[in-house]
């Protein structure tokens, strides 16, 4: 039967204990409500004895050493650099690898580097187009699926049924019906408050669905993982066009933020975000990523489509796409770790929830320390209460270093973004902590050039501008109280 890993026990309601979502439940949480709240209260609603076991077996797992990444022994002198037609020999991969104006450090050891430690190619030949806020994502994303011939690839971590994501699901369901093959991969945590019928009608209408990782353990014995999440946002059609970011699928990305807006109204704006869309060689990687994840859960097989076309040169975007997920390379991690490494001019981060390991909280220090301009942009307004109090314990020691702290003033920052020396650049779901580093699939793309990394220090100043900076002698004067919370829910860093 079409969509069989839905059937049955889906997001699975076996137990009441493990049981807390969907229709049976009665549940539903506010649209607007962060990813971070939603996840801490949905594994509270798990029960103590369930949600202590997944952290004792979480807290097994640790994040690599990224000391050695400065200098493996087998970086590339000149990296990898692949297109439609293929691998392009070393005088030519040489060739289309972007300089860094005004950098000290040669761009293709750099990109050489970063392949040795994530195993990714380069992949030249690519249009990257900069989406911000839900309403643009939005609207490309559905003009991309409105012109699908052949299939439409979705994996999500939020799908909620609300107007949005009824639009949403409508032209899913349209689309299979006039025969383009539609597969959606979706979270069970991050759907928990949706409605399981929202799922089984798309599914009767022949869309194929795959949960990942139901909330029962009978599910998969064996290889039941709680803890683990799919929290990437992809979406690619006729396997020629694809989007990746950290835009959801819910009513917080209805509305536009106060982003470059003349409207000035704070009480409407939706989610501050960043989304890409991709055409060209490298749609090719975000499409096995997601074939990959399908075949991995080992439950149903998609119908033989043509799910990699030939991919002709679509821009002169040279890029990177990486993927982390448990027990994986750590693609996204080291990458990062890299690149703070690397920087000579400036760190200009974008941070929706920051709670760094020491690894990559040492690297942004030594890079202040070094010279290098670190500025990273934090939300003022958030439903994520645990997550803002543990930002707020490294606020002091990176102000001390030289590193200037923002926080945006009026929207919920969940952007996901960083620009480093002006020419490396990247755009992702995942966030700056262990959660996604070690526990969660996440995706991100590098793109390598100045001209992409102009319009990422132009977004990042627009940020700025709609941003207080976090100034020290002020910081270090807060109540004790405050500071003692900071401190105390910075304990919980590694589950966060």
């Amino acid at each position: 039967m079409a969509g069989v890993a839905h059937s049955g026990n889906s997001c699975v309601h076996v137990f009441p204990i493990l049981s807390p979502c969907c229709e049976n439940a009665g549940v539903r949480q506010p649209p607007d409500m962060s990813e971070d709240l939603r996840r801490q209260s949905r594994l509270n609603s798990l029960g103590p004895y369930t949600f202590t076991a997944c952290l004792l077996l979480s807290a097994c797992a640790r994040l690599p050493d990224v000391e050695h990444l400065k200098t493996p022994p087998n970086s590339p002198t000149t990296p990898s650099v692949v297109t439609g037609k293929g691998a392009l020999s070393s005088k030519d991969a040489s060739s289309v690898v972007p300089a860094r104006r005004g950098s000290k450090v040669d761009a293709k050891i750099l990109a050489g580097l970063e392949e040795a430690a994530t195993g990714r190619p380069l992949i030249a030949g690519n249009k990257v187009t900069l989406l911000f806020d839900g309403p643009k994502t939005i609207t490309a994303m559905m003009a991309a699926m409105a012109a699908a011939k052949d299939t439409i690839n979705l994996e999500t971590y939020l799908f909620d049924q609300d107007p949005l994501g009824m639009k949403f699901s409508d032209m899913l369901i349209a689309k299979q019906q006039e025969g383009v093959q539609v597969s959606i991969i979706y979270d069970c945590v991050g759907t928990m408050g949706t409605p399981e019928a929202f799922f089984i009608r798309m599914q009767k209408a022949g869309i194929r669905m795959l949960p990942y990782h139901p909330l029962s353990p009978l599910h998969k014995l064996r290889r039941w993982r709680l803890n683990n999440r799919d929290h990437r946002k992809i979406l690619v059609v006729d396997g020629k066009v694809a989007f990746a970011g950290g835009v959801n699928i819910t009513a917080a990305y209805a509305r536009g933020s106060m982003f470059r807006s003349r409207e000035r109204n704070p009480t409407s704006a939706g989610w501050r975000d960043t989304h890409l869309q991709i055409e060209g060689p490298a749609v090719a990687a975000l499409q096995w990523i997601f074939l990959d994840n399908w075949a991995s859960q080992k439950e149903s097989v998609l119908p033989d489509r043509d799910y990699y076309p030939t991919l002709p040169p679509a821009g002169d975007k040279v890029l990177r796409v990486l993927r982390s997920e448990p027990g994986s390379n750590h693609e996204v991690y080291k990458a990062y770790a890299l690149a703070f490494q690397g920087a000579t001019k400036s760190i200009h981060l974008t941070a929706a929830y920051f709670v760094p390991d020491r690894q990559i909280m040492k690297a942004l220090l030594d890079a202040a320390r070094r010279g290098v301009d670190v500025k990273i942009i934090l939300p003022n307004v958030t439903d994520s209460g645990l997550i803002s109090r543990a930002s707020h314990s490294f606020y002091k020691r990176m102000l001390k270093a030289g590193i200037k702290v923002y926080e945006l003033k009026t929207n919920v920052l969940h952007a996901k973004t960083a620009v480093i020396d002006g020419s490396w650049s990247t755009v992702g779901s995942t966030n700056m902590d262990t959660r996604s580093f070690l526990h969660n699939k996440e995706v991100n793309v590098v793109v390598l050039g100045d001209d992409f990394g102009r319009e990422m220090e132009s977004a990042f100043q627009d940020d700025l501008k709609d941003s207080n900076e976090i100034l020290l002698e002020q910081w270090k004067h807060r109540p004790f109280g405050q500071k003692f919370k900071d401190s105390m829910t910075r304990l919980l860093s590694y589950w966060l």
